[in-house]
C-alpha cells in the first residue's frame, strides 16, 4: 500500500509482549514496569486476524517483538500459522537471545526466515551491567546455533559514549569472522534513551575506516530495514548502520507497528495510533473493517519524526511499544 508520501508501506512489527527477562538500563528502570493485564494484550487469533487482513493491503512482511517474545507461550506458534497466510513473504523475530538457543530448531520448524539479537557487550561485566543481570554465554551460543541451523542472523548493538564505543572494532571483527550483520543502532529519544549519550554512526563510521580502511559500501540488500551497509572484501559477514537521529530515514520508510495492546502506530516517534481494539472486539467484524483500519494508520503516517525538538514524542517504554 502506498502513503500519502508515496512510500511503499509492506512492514509490520508485531510486539506480542509487554514483558522482558532483562532490564536495559536505556530501555527501562532497574526495578521494572507494571506489567499489563493479560487480558489487555492481543491474543494470537486476534494477530492472526490483523496479520490476514494486512497481506490484503500489500502489508506481507512481519517482525514479531516484544518486550522479549521469547518469554510469551507459543511464540513458536505463531510463527507457523503466520508463515501459513497466503501472502506472506516473511517472518522474523527480534530477541535478547537469553533464551534463545533452546528454541532455534522448533522455530527453524516452524519456518522463521531470519533472528536479529540484541547485544550491546562482547564483554561479559558491560553486558551484565547493560542489562540489568542478563549471560553474555546465553546469547553467544544462540548466535552460534543460530548461525549452524541457516537462519538468517543480524546482531543489533546500541553504541553509547563512554561506555562502549571502544567496541566498535570488536564489533566488526565479530562480524566479519562470524559471517554475519552487525547493525549499530543510533539511540533514539524513547523510552530511557537519550541521545546525547549515544554515539553518531557518522563517528562510528569514521571509528571503522580508520581500523579498515578498504571498507566499501555494500549495496546488497540485507533485510527490510533502514540500515546503510558496509562491507569488508573477502568477508562475508556486513556492518549495517542505522541512523534514525543524523541520517533520518523517514522519506523511505517502510513500516507500521501494532503494539501488544492493539494500538496501531503510524511512526515510533509519536504517541498517536489506531486502537484497533474496539474492532477485534465485535466478534462478528468483518476482515474489511479491519483493513480500513490499517488503511487508516498507513494514511495518517507522518513524514518524518520530531526527535530532536521533542514535539510530540513518544513517552511509553520500547518494551510497551515493541522493539
Amino acid at each position: 500500500m502506498i502513503d500519502s508520501c508515496g512510500r511503499r508501506i509492506n512492514y509490520m512489527r508485531i510486539s506480542i509482549t509487554d514483558r522482558c527477562d532483562l532490564r536495559c538500563r536505556y530501555c527501562m528502570p532497574e526495578e521494572g514496569i507494571e506489567k499489563v493485564s493479560m487480558s489487555r494484550i492481543l491474543t494470537y487469533e486476534e494477530i492472526l486476524r490483523i496479520c490476514r487482513a494486512a497481506v490484503k493491503i500489500g502489508i506481507t512482511r512481519f517482525k514479531i517483538t516484544g518486550g522479549e517474545p521469547l518469554v510469551r507461550k507459543g511464540c513458536t506458534g505463531l510463527v507457523r500459522e503466520m508463515k501459513k497466510i497466503a501472502g506472506v513473504e516473511q517472518v522474523t523475530l527480534t530477541t535478547n537471545g537469553q533464551q534463545l538457543s533452546g528454541r532455534i530448531e522448533e522455530l527453524k520448524e516452524a519456518g522463521i526466515d531470519g533472528i536479529n539479537i540484541s547485544m550491546d557487550s562482547l564483554r561479559e561485566d558491560r553486558y551484565s551491567y547493560i542489562t540489568g543481570g542478563g549471560e553474555l554465554r546465553k546469547t553467544l551460543e544462540a548466535i552460534d546455533r543460530s548461525i549452524a541451523s541457516g537462519i538468517s542472523t543480524r546482531i543489533n548493538c546500541l553504541l553509547q559514549k563512554q561506555f562502549n564505543e571502544d567496541e566498535t572494532a570488536d564489533f566488526a571483527a565479530f562480524a566479519f569472522d562470524k559471517g554475519l550483520d552487525v547493525r549499530f543502532i543510533e539511540i533514539m529519544p524513547v523510552g530511557f534513551g537519550n541521545p546525547d549519550e549515544g554515539l553518531s554512526n557518522d563517528d562510528v563510521l569514521k571509528k571503522l575506516k580508520e581500523k579498515h580502511p578498504e571498507l566499501e559500501k555494500d549495496e546488497r540488500l540485507h533485510g527490510n530495514g533502514p540500515a546503510v551497509y558496509y562491507r569488508l572484501p573477502g568477508t562475508a559477514g556486513a556492518i549495517g548502520l542505522i541512523s534514525a537521529m543524523h541520517h533520518s530515514f523517514c522519506s523511505s520508510c517502510n513500516r507500521i507497528r501494532l503494539t501488544s495492546q492493539g494500538l496501531l502506530k503510524p511512526c515510533l516517534c509519536y504517541e498517536d495510533g489506531i486502537d484497533l481494539r474496539p474492532v477485534l472486539a465485535e466478534q462478528e467484524s468483518s476482515e474489511e473493517m479491519i483493513k480500513e483500519a490499517l488503511r487508516e494508520a498507513v494514511m495518517d503516517k507522518p513524514d518524518g519524526h520530531t526527535f530532536f525538538d521533542r514535539a510530540g514524542v513518544e513517552t511509553k517504554l520500547m518494551s510497551q511499544i515493541g522493539g
